[in-house]
């Protein structure tokens, strides 16, 4: 009996999704399952039929590279998803990864998002996590939250589950159905490269059972590393924005990495930037000068 294992999964999703005409095979007749056969992509792959069976059904859990870079060939896998094949294939380890402690931020990338005072930039944890933001990072995808709340491990935002759980931030996105697919693509990734991750395990879980959507997405295999490109929001206070993004890795091994977001000068979306700073200055206190905080404290 073959179990259901996440490689062969994705093997069987893409399998599906290729039709023999893409794949420059001739076929008469009616077919019972859409996208190829098993023997069809295994041919396309020059590797055995039945080899490729056991390995579609987790009978086999040691394909070669040179196999997967075969069958990554003959299913047309962009770069993102032959890595994500080859991660996939690595045999999962013994035993989950003991919890680790709750992550933070270090002092010195605070001090940066600190000091960049027209740029929303978000601090972003292996998960998804929000371990940080600055003022106009928080008013741009959360305003709705407090200020500290990535200061508190437990319940600390995180922008996945908040994609699909949270009513407020998801308004934010009107063309929303694009952002979860790119959500979902960079989950799948990053789910290939940590199998051992227990945390990560346990958000797609939970995204799974409570969000419809999500568990549909999810299903359908999507992969690929989403670092770049444009988001559009529709912001309570200051309209339409479509901001370009751009996803920073921290080199210090964490793990952890930048969002920041940004309008080309002259782009309507430069003038929407403008008006959030201008929200973040008057919700930020005056500074106290020394003479009235003598005063205050006498």
């Amino acid at each position: 009996m073959g179990q259901n294992t996440p490689l062969g999964e994705f093997l069987r999703v893409r399998r599906a999704r290729l039709r023999p005409e893409d794949a420059g095979l001739t076929w008469q007749g009616a077919r019972r399952v859409p996208g190829l056969r098993r023997e069809e992509l295994a041919h396309l792959a020059g590797v055995s039929s039945t080899y490729y069976t056991r390995l579609e059904q987790g009978q086999s859990t040691r394909a070669s590279q040179s196999v997967l870079d075969a069958l990554a060939r003959a299913l047309g896998l962009s770069e993102d998803e032959r890595t994500h094949l080859h991660n996939r294939a690595r045999p999962a380890p013994s035993e989950p990864r003991r919890p680790e402690p709750p992550a933070a931020a270090r002092r010195g990338t605070l001090q940066l998002i600190e000091a960049l005072d027209d740029v929303p930039a978000v601090v972003l944890g292996i998960r998804g996590e929000v371990l940080a933001w600055n003022r106009l990072g928080h008013l741009l995808p959360a305003g709705h939250l407090e200020y500290d709340a990535p200061g508190r491990p437990v319940g600390r935002p995180n922008l996945t589950r908040m994609l699909f759980l949270d009513p407020h931030h998801r308004a934010l996105y009107p063309r929303w159905p694009e952002e979860a697919t790119r959500a979902v693509s960079s989950l799948r990734l990053d789910a290939g490269l940590r199998k051992d991750d227990l945390g990560l395990a346990e958000l797609i879980g939970e995204l799974s059972i409570k969000s419809p959507q999500f568990a549909s997405l999810w299903s359908k295999h999507p992969v690929a590393n989403c670092v770049r490109g444009t988001k559009y929001f529709q912001h309570p206070e200051v309209g339409e924005l479509a901001l370009e993004f751009e996803m920073f890795q921290m080199t210090d091994g964490t793990g952890h990495r930048m969002l920041m977001y940004s309008a080309a000068a002259g782009a309507p979306a430069s003038a929407g930037l403008q008006l959030l700073r201008a929200q973040v200055a008057g919700r930020r206190p005056e500074p106290c000068v020394p003479p009235a905080c003598a005063t205050r404290g006498a």
